[in-house]
């Protein structure tokens, strides 16, 4: 991994290309991101650079954190995340990452939080068809229908698709394209859609398979 960086979702808008195309792009606030430590293969068995983002007071964090935080010399942060980059070796606690580390046409994975959707019946959470409306099917149309267990094995087996909780879980979107980056304000417009709500927060990484 040669880049990364924790961001929050701004929201989706569209910009326009030279030749007048219509761009749909997702603008995240990416950092500034302060380096808290840098883990090391010999201490901690890999390497690893941890971010941290967000802005958080001093009375928010455990005296743990508060010593996590200064002795990298960085103002407490709201969210922590770690990146296998490529230059550790030129990186330092305290040091600033910001959104000009990402250029114009850069190839990222985004990964985040979906959007949680409750409880969700099997036709919306599986894409099953439902059943016929007619002859005698009765109020059973949106139904799983059955699930195939008789005396034996006298159970449902584990992972039956049915109906149950949907999102609020990890998603990464691969290779997105980087439109614009906008390094005064922190912004990066991604073309395309990334997992999570308005406010949420993602991290945005160098791909690691291009397509």
């Amino acid at each position: 991994m040669k880049k990364g960086l924790i961001a929050k979702k701004i929201g989706m808008t569209q910009i326009f290309a030279e030749d007048g195309a219509v761009i749909p792009v997702t603008v995240v606030e990416a950092g500034p991101c302060a380096v808290v430590q840098i883990k090391t293969v010999e201490k901690d068995g890999y390497a690893a650079a941890q971010l941290g983002f967000g802005e958080l007071k001093l009375n928010r964090t455990n005296k743990p954190m508060q010593g996590h935080f200064k002795k990298a010399d960085v103002a407490p942060k709201k969210y922590l995340r770690e990146f296998k980059l490529d230059d550790l070796d030129s990186l330092n606690p305290g040091d600033i990452i910001k959104a000009d580390v990402f250029e114009v046409g850069d190839i990222v994975d985004v990964s985040g939080t979906s959007k949680g959707k409750g409880t969700a019946g099997a036709i919306k959470r599986w894409n099953f068809s439902r059943l016929k409306m007619s002859h005698g099917t009765g109020p059973n149309a949106r139904h799983a229908g059955s699930l195939g267990a008789c005396s034996d094995p006298s159970r449902v087996f584990k992972g039956k698709k049915l109906a149950g909780h949907l999102g609020a879980e990890k998603v990464t979107v691969q290779n997105l394209s980087i439109a614009k980056v906008d390094a005064e304000n922190n912004l990066i417009a991604i073309k395309g859609a990334i997992p999570g709500a308005k406010g949420s927060v993602v991290t945005v990484a160098s791909a690691v398979k291009k397509a």
